[in-house]
């Protein structure tokens, strides 16, 4: 993979005095008016192609130094909590039910291990008023009157740790300190952390340009442990790419079925493990490609608008890609509860516009949800 260089790299990642200016009206070939989105909360304009990868090889310190220090400490909270994750993940037990390791005294499963970690980390901040995880979906108070709020889901995809498939964990930072109530729009951090053959943090942030990737240094040099700025995300192009959730909506969902039948026609590649957090990223690093995990009569809505879809959204969307849950940006969906669902897409500008003209939200959604694992 090329980079570009260096005195380019930091024309992409020079941060901006104010918020970016708001995205122009969206016009797909399936939809003759454009439509303009709502300008509550700004996402950035993607950038060329050619810039869409950037080699800074500065750490998250350096990174952080221009943004509000509180903001900047939360994030960083966060960062230090995945890095503790990783470890622990790469030295779990595993049998064909679940992973453990130790935590302290304890024999924990990974996932709530590492829940338990994320909280420890954000309490020790004293910047995060509230945080709600997808292992504890509640509303908790950490440390009254600090002015973030966190949701997370700590493990996303640890069903598939035991045939070390890479997860991740995904994480949105929102003003104040409630979380119901809010939408994406509102969001000022955001980040998708993979825990595979390398860890990263794939990071978005207010008032800084595209979405940025952080490697953590695992080679026992004298950078052993730090995060480094590896990449700059700006734009997501059209390509043959693609990675189908929940096939089994297919089955009474006819417009997901039509998508899947149009992907293989069109001779797509499947690239898709089942784990979310590496399915949405690897379209971030190949630049092209689509996700989405759309609902059905028999096959409901699993992913949670708090923990996973609004968070991944931010980031995306930062990055240059299109969010949509059928019929408009994940960004404008209300969270009314830590249990809301939605079917979702992620990735090139086309492919949302096809994922919302042939699935859309056709199929009638307000059925109860399967909450099964």
């Amino acid at each position: 993979m090329a980079f570009i260089t260096p005195a380019a790299a930091a024309s992409v990642t020079a941060r901006v005095a104010v918020r970016p200016a708001v995205v122009g009206a969206r016009a797909t070939a399936f939809v003759g008016a454009a439509v303009a989105p709502p300008s509550r909360r700004s996402v950035v304009r993607a950038a060329p192609a050619a810039l869409r990868m950037a080699q800074t090889g500065e750490t998250l310190e350096e990174f952080l130094a221009g943004s509000d220090p509180k903001l900047s400490k939360c994030v960083a909270a966060m960062f230090a909590s995945c890095k503790e994750v990783a470890y622990k993940i790469r030295t779990a037990s595993c049998d064909k039910m679940a992973c453990f390791n130790d935590f302290g005294d304890e024999q924990l499963a990974i996932d709530m291990l590492a829940d338990k970690i994320i909280f420890d980390n954000l309490e020790a901040s004293g910047v995060v008023a509230t945080a709600s995880s997808e292992e504890v979906p509640k509303e908790v108070t950490i440390t009254a009157g600090a002015p973030y709020s966190v949701a997370f889901d700590p493990l996303d995809g640890s069903s598939i740790i035991d045939t070390n498939f890479t997860v991740g964990t995904i994480f949105g930072v929102w003003p104040g300190d409630k979380l119901v109530g809010t939408t994406g729009r509102e969001l000022v951090a955001g980040g998708m952390v993979l825990y595979g053959p390398r860890t990263t943090v794939t990071l978005a942030m207010d008032g800084i340009d595209g979405a940025h990737e952080f490697l953590l240094i695992d080679d026992f040099s004298s950078r052993h442990g730090s995060w480094v700025h590896t990449a700059t995300f700006t734009a997501v192009n059209e390509g043959k790419l693609y990675a189908p959730g929940n096939l089994r909506a297919a089955e009474d969902n006819p417009g997901y079925a039509d998508l899947i039948d149009y992907y293989r026609k069109e001779k797509f590649q499947l690239r898709y493990s089942g784990g979310m957090v590496g399915d949405v990223n690897q379209i971030l690093v190949k630049g092209k490609g689509v996700f989405c995990n759309p609902s059905s009569p028999s096959a409901k809505a699993k992913l949670r608008l708090l923990y996973e879809v609004a968070p991944i959204g931010y980031v995306m969307e930062k990055a240059g890609a299109k969010s949509s849950d059928g019929s408009g940006s994940v960004l404008d969906l209300k969270v009314q509860s830590t249990e809301d669902r939605s079917q979702v897409c992620y990735g090139s500008a086309g492919e949302v516009a096809r994922f919302e003209q042939m699935v859309g939200k056709k199929v009638e959604m307000n059925a109860t949800v399967d909450t099964t694992a």
